[in-house]
């Protein structure tokens, strides 16, 4: 006998709706990070920063990375650490502010990351960008920006 499942018309729009924004990030998430310790020992935390920095054509102060990425301020420096230890990333005090460090990626940072970033996108198309289109991407741009502009509501 096939197992039995609720309907979406069973549950409250809004709920179904949250429900598939923490099922989506979860198994997406699962599958990158899986993907990238595989392949380049590499956690997908750690990718994150590396995606931040990269994005960046400037060294990145430390507390920028901890208000852009989903990692506490203590995780993006224990994860700063950690990529700094593998030659990633390195770290210099702050021309602008003596207290701050800023952080950039390395030579083999920038190589790292170009690998890992097209495994990230092969492992991701058959589950997510090959079954959306543009204007299904651009809507889930859209409902992030205003989730994350509005976090401390």
């Amino acid at each position: 006998m096939p197992k039995k499942k609720l309907e979406q018309a069973q549950m409250p729009t809004a709920d179904y709706a949250f429900y598939g924004l923490v099922w989506a990030g979860t198994v997406l998430t699962d599958r990158v990070d899986r993907a990238l310790s595989k392949a380049h020992d590499l956690p997908v935390s750690w990718f994150e920063v590396l995606l931040w920095l990269a994005s960046s054509p400037d060294p990145v102060p430390a507390s920028v990375l901890g208000n852009s990425t989903m990692l506490s301020r203590s995780q993006v420096s224990r994860v700063v650490d950690a990529l700094q230890g593998r030659g990633l990333v390195t770290r210099t005090p702050s021309a602008r502010d003596a207290r701050s460090v800023e952080v950039a990626l390395t030579p083999e940072g920038h190589r790292l990351f170009r690998a890992a970033d097209a495994t990230r996108r092969e492992c991701l198309a058959p589950v997510f960008t090959d079954l959306l289109n543009e204007e299904d991407l651009q809507a889930l741009g859209t409902v992030w920006h205003k989730l994350k502009a509005n976090k401390g509501a």
